[in-house]
């Protein structure tokens, strides 16, 4: 399915109906273009109903470098084992009450690191989009954040856009051609291949 954003957002408002909470998962490998359709979409979805929709991005849920690093998992940041799970679980059920404005928090990419309260989600935004990598993953802890969503969205790209997008990603970071080549094919792929193994079936696959 390959909707244009416009009508993606005309169909979640459609699904979410009068609910005061319609939390969507918007899912895909590393490189698939989830911070950038997430953020079309929500603006989408705002201009079609101001204040209607805001983004709650799984990055802010990586662990600091202080935590990872003496497990030895920095050189894997990024990977499933390097992410609050639970707080990210926590604020899902927070959200889900919708009785409240919820802080939850976001990733700087330049400082490569997560900003505690970086954004709060109001009671007025009746669509949430959570959008990241793992959110449906089929291995426990993740598989604990399914009765949490609404409406679940797989993004599929083809392994060798994903693969351009992400030593392109690298580079613009300041990488050369060789450390954005091996990073991209050492770490973000492999991530990239579990997440297109691993994944349940989503409500729907966005081509």
């Amino acid at each position: 399915m390959t909707p244009d954003i416009s009508t993606m957002a005309t169909r979640l408002r459609q699904a979410a109906g009068e609910r005061q909470r319609f939390i969507v998962a918007l899912a895909g490998p590393p490189g698939a273009g989830k911070s950038f359709l997430s953020t079309a979409l929500c603006q989408a979805l705002n201009e079609q109903e101001m204040g209607i929709a805001e983004i709650v991005p799984m990055d802010g849920y990586h662990f600091d470098n202080a935590v990872i690093e003496p497990q030895g998992l920095l050189p894997v940041k990024g990977a499933p084992e390097t992410f609050d799970v639970d707080g990210l679980l926590r604020d899902l059920a927070r959200l889900r009450a919708a009785d409240r404005n919820v802080a939850v928090p976001i990733f700087d990419r330049p400082l490569d690191l997560a900003r505690a309260g970086g954004r709060i989600i109001q009671t007025s935004h009746r669509i949430v989009l959570v959008e990241g990598n793992y959110l449906l993953l089929d291995k426990p802890p993740w598989t604990g954040l399914a009765p949490l969503f609404d409406m679940t969205i797989f993004i599929d790209v083809p392994e060798d856009v994903i693969e351009e997008r992400l030593i392109q990603r690298w580079l613009d970071m300041g990488q050369d051609r060789e450390g954005a080549e091996e990073r991209a094919r050492f770490k973000d792929m492999i991530n990239m291949q579990l997440v297109n193994a691993h994944s349940v079936a989503p409500d729907m696959i966005w081509r």
